[in-house]
């Protein structure tokens, strides 16, 4: 109960902070790529304070509330998760959040913030079918869904064992971050269109809670990847960190080396991905564990 209490504690306290230097790093990345100087890391803090200290305004008194939703959905879904709960319950208070967000994109009645909500969708059943065989991946070779139960050892690294679960993960985690050549709903960058997609009327407040939000997703799928390589040594764990830090940084090498590509795209590679190596890999470990 101690180990449960610390690891939420640790998630809530930390990941906005976690995940706000991450998102400053790959913006002095990005520009050093582009051969721009590039902002301070501590920009995306700067931008998050002066969001809230703007004047509220949203288009209707339910968007609000959808943000709310979303915020809550997604920090419980990692408090969980650090918390070392149950994989499918993560997984299904994560799609209710994204599922909140989509909500508060429609109710704007901006055109382009429902075309964003529905290039969102298309996304969720894209990577939808690779995140539920990673968790029955992790169930057949661990005996869990408990992520405690993963953490605690008692096994080898999964990471050859389900190295094409893991090729799987890494390619939705495009999909999840939102990063090129995948951004379909939304863009992080102002280079990609002058219409931000789903987040077209957020303004304020309520951006500003989306933004710290995406800081604590961003952690939280990281996690995912951490979890490939624990193994309940201290060894272990070090070489999860360093492989999510690494891994979060070759989606932003990705995000600045392609254009975005059609939907349609995103949907048949994202679906065969999941068809090939995830679903081979699942039938390894059925018939080797």
């Amino acid at each position: 109960m101690v180990k449960i209490i610390i690891g939420v504690i640790a998630y809530l306290v930390l990941a906005p902070f976690v995940g706000g230097l991450l998102a400053g790093l790959e913006r002095k990345l990005s520009a050093k790529m582009q051969r721009r100087v590039g902002p301070p890391v501590l920009q995306p803090f700067y931008d998050v304070a002066k969001l809230f200290e703007k004047e509220k305004m949203t288009p209707t008194k339910y968007q609000d509330y959808y943000i709310m939703g979303f915020v809550l959905f997604v920090v419980a879904s990692g408090a969980i998760f650090f918390g070392g709960g149950d994989m499918l319950l993560v997984i299904f208070a994560l799609t209710i959040g994204t599922a909140c967000l989509i909500l508060a994109s429609y109710s704007s009645n901006s055109p382009y913030a429902e075309i964003g909500a529905e290039r969102e969708l298309l996304a969720m059943m894209a990577y939808e079918p690779m995140v539920l065989i990673t968790v029955i991946g992790f169930y057949m070779y661990c005996g869990s869904f408990n992520v405690g139960d993963i953490l605690a050892g008692g096994h080898k690294m999964a990471i050859l064992p389900m190295i094409g679960i893991f090729i799987g993960w890494m390619f939705i985690l495009t999909l999840k971050f939102r990063k090129s050549p995948f951004d379909l709903s939304m863009s992080h960058h102002a280079h990609q269109e002058l219409v931000r997609g789903m987040t077209t009327e957020f303004v304020g407040r309520t951006m500003g809670f989306v933004e710290i939000s995406h800081w604590y997703e961003n952690v939280f799928l990281l996690g995912f990847v951490f979890l490939f390589f624990a193994n309940g040594t201290p060894l272990g764990w070090v070489i999860g960190v360093v492989v999510a830090i690494i891994a979060y940084f070759f989606e932003v090498f990705i995000d600045n080396c392609f254009a975005r590509m059609k939907w349609q795209f995103a949907f048949k590679s994202s679906w065969i991905v999941a068809v090939v190596v995830g679903m081979i890999n699942i039938f390894v470990l059925y018939i080797c564990f």
